[in-house]
């Protein structure tokens, strides 16, 4: 019986983007891992063999997977090569701490909750735009 293949990794690099071609290979990966477009354990590229692949330096492409793996996204296990972690659960346990120093040190500060509130959604703001 044969070994089906994934299919390959569809990325694309604008070199007009404003954003490096780190973080659109970075961005564009994770983006998939969210969506479910690359499920957990799906094996990805090697570094050289996607950069090749992009028309990237390999350093390019080793600087996204370094972000992505920072960021609980992918795994790297050795030799076997990297995967797709259980990228959600990351992010919301690491949202979740992030959350929580942030109260911590808000009323540190002396904030009252309201003034903690606002002080997050103008930063929610600044970030995703006036949607927040």
């Amino acid at each position: 019986m044969a070994v089906q293949q994934a299919p390959p990794l569809r990325l694309t690099i604008d070199p007009d983007a404003a954003d490096a071609p780190f973080e659109q290979v970075r961005a564009q990966i994770a983006g998939q891992a969210r969506a479910g477009g690359l499920p957990v354990g799906r094996k990805l590229p090697t570094v050289r063999g996607l950069a090749e692949q992009l028309g990237l330096a390999a350093n390019t492409v080793a600087k996204a997977y370094r972000a992505l793996e920072t960021d609980g996204v992918i795994e790297t296990r050795g030799r076997n090569g990297t995967f797709i972690a259980a990228a959600g659960e990351a992010a919301d346990k690491e949202a979740a701490a992030a959350a929580a120093s942030y109260a911590r040190r808000a009323r540190r500060l002396g904030l009252d909750h309201e003034a903690a509130r606002t002080a997050v959604t103008d930063a929610l703001r600044a970030t995703y735009g006036d949607d927040a």
